[in-house]
């Protein structure tokens, strides 16, 4: 038995339903918001129970239905774990499974799209099947220059992960732009365009030679995805918007900083003190570049230097502290020297309540935006 493959023609984008024929119960891989009424009523004609809507990755070009499919079909989300999509029900590991009916669905951590990205095998009726997102393409393979991209970590998991698998391992990417719908194991790695027969060496090189343009709604797409596909305003507009400030670049939403961040196009200066980060939390990836320090919260003489050296030229700064208010002074300076400085709005924490507890009024946390602590 094949998956269901569901195709979004804007993006390109296949989406998968997988089911046990006796329990009725379904499995999801990589659904689209704007296919959402299509797939609920595929649901229905088939007579499905979905239990899982699935991500391989937080996508940069479409947005997904996860979220809206937990709503509506009373679906548990599951997304990888290092993808920072925290709003899913479930963080998977390498190895881990989601069961439905009698079937099951494995997880193979093949970082290098994205550092999170993973792939699924499913076996069914003595037949294995790979869900590849955007690690393995039919002829190709995805992008790796943006979004903790790595083509080292990009080879790795195509030839020593999926390529592990057998040859007659059916493969079934997220994308096809040629009208493709699958291909095997074996001939991707007897043809793939990008990989077969190459060395680590010669596969970076062609990573870093491909200049691919900038998906078109990676600034929207990103943000949404990192939270299953739900927003917090009708279109999302306002979340993307850069909002109008004096003394520096503008303020922006922590989503749309991180989608900077995730995107290669700016790096996070957290100018909180260091015992901030490492008592309350931090976020990966994040330049720790204090405005103030304790004792005594005194000045740091060491910002300009520090903040130079943090952010590379031609990329943006966006400034996170507690609440939004040292971030603002950091910003304004960080102008000064040069660089084109942004505000996080709300800050790490976000501004404290009625019981002046703080982390339920907005803030990167607040939002589901990765963070770690310790």
């Amino acid at each position: 038995m094949n998956p269901i493959q569901l195709f979004d023609p804007a993006s390109s984008t296949y989406t998968y339903l997988l089911f046990d024929p006796v329990s009725r119960e379904a499995l999801i891989i990589d659904p689209v918001d704007e296919q959402v009424e299509r797939d609920l009523r595929v649901l229905r004609e088939y007579g499905l129970n979905l239990l899982w809507a699935v991500e391989t990755h937080a996508h940069a070009d479409h947005i997904t239905s996860a979220g809206l499919l937990a709503e509506h079909a009373g679906a548990r989300t599951a997304a990888p774990a290092a993808c920072g999509i925290l709003t899913a029900a479930v963080q998977l590991q390498h190895d881990a499974t989601l069961g439905f009916g009698s079937q099951q669905i494995q997880a193979l951590h093949t970082p290098g799209h994205t550092a999170g990205s993973m792939s699924y095998v499913w076996e069914s009726e003595g037949r294995r099947h790979v869900f590849t997102g955007d690690t393995l393409l039919i002829n190709s393979c995805g992008r790796t220059d943006f979004q903790s991209g790595s083509a080292e970590a990009l080879y790795r998991s195509l030839t020593q992960v999926l390529f592990a698998l057998p040859d007659d391992t059916l493969v079934w990417p997220a994308h096809d732009y040629q009208g493709r719908s699958h291909s095997t194991i074996g001939a991707e790695k007897a043809t793939n365009a990008r990989v077969a027969g190459k060395s680590l060496a010669e596969f970076m090189a062609i990573m870093d030679s491909l200049n691919l343009p900038k998906p078109k709604r990676i600034e929207e797409a990103v943000p949404a995805n990192l939270q299953s596909g739900l927003r917090h305003d009708a279109d999302g507009a306002a979340l993307m918007a850069v909002r109008a400030a004096e003394g520096y670049a503008g303020n922006v939403t922590p989503q749309l900083a991180w989608s900077w961040v995730q995107a290669g196009e700016a790096v996070l200066v957290d100018v909180r003190s260091d015992a901030e980060r490492e008592w309350v939390g931090f976020v990966p990836g994040g330049v720790g570049v204090a405005w103030k320090q304790w004792p005594g919260m005194i000045a740091n003489p060491d910002f300009d230097a520090a903040v130079h050296a943090a952010v590379p030229a031609g990329k943006k700064a966006v400034m996170l502290c507690r609440s939004g208010v040292r971030s603002i002074a950091a910003a304004r300076r960080a102008t000064e020297l040069g660089l084109e400085a942004y505000n996080i709005l709300e800050g790490f924490e976000g501004d404290p309540d009625a019981l002046a507890h703080r982390g339920r009024k907005g803030g990167w946390r607040y939002h589901g935006l990765p963070w770690r602590q310790g």
